[in-house]
């Protein structure tokens, strides 16, 4: 008689394939995934039928101005004096600006930030503007 016990085969957790599907899925999430800037002020963007898509630099710095005259900064609510200063240093790095004008502001307080970033030094400043609605 035989009294051995068999052997059983050992088992293996191979964890491999599941490392493999973790970092493809983070792959495609990364990929995947669009960054916007969160607005503090609440602005309708003007249209605009010849606008073009263009991709964000790295040091691109947004400038919100809202129907009621009221300005932000990269997502922080400032004054026109604080805007001068900030305009400077953002000159000395040769940052672009965007600038988030409401649909229904006022010329002229579109023209006092331009003029702004011009006396600053500010050389790359673009304007934001949504696509039409067909």
């Amino acid at each position: 008689m035989n009294f051995r016990r068999p052997q059983r085969e050992q088992l293996e957790l191979n964890l491999i394939p599941l490392i493999d599907v973790v970092f493809m899925l983070l792959i495609f999430f990364m990929l995947t995934t669009t960054f916007i800037h969160n607005r503090v002020l609440d602005i309708s963007l003007p249209t605009a039928d010849t606008g073009t898509e263009q991709e964000a630099p790295l040091q691109n710095h947004v400038v919100e101005l809202s129907a009621q005259g009221t300005l932000a900064l990269d997502g922080e609510l400032i004054t026109v004096e604080e805007l001068a200063k900030r305009f400077e240093a953002i000159a000395q790095r040769d940052a672009q600006v965007v600038l988030w004008a409401d649909a229904e502001v006022i010329n002229q307080r579109v023209v006092t930030v331009l003029d702004l970033a011009r006396r600053a030094g500010v050389s790359r400043i673009g304007m934001g503007t949504a696509l039409p609605v067909n």
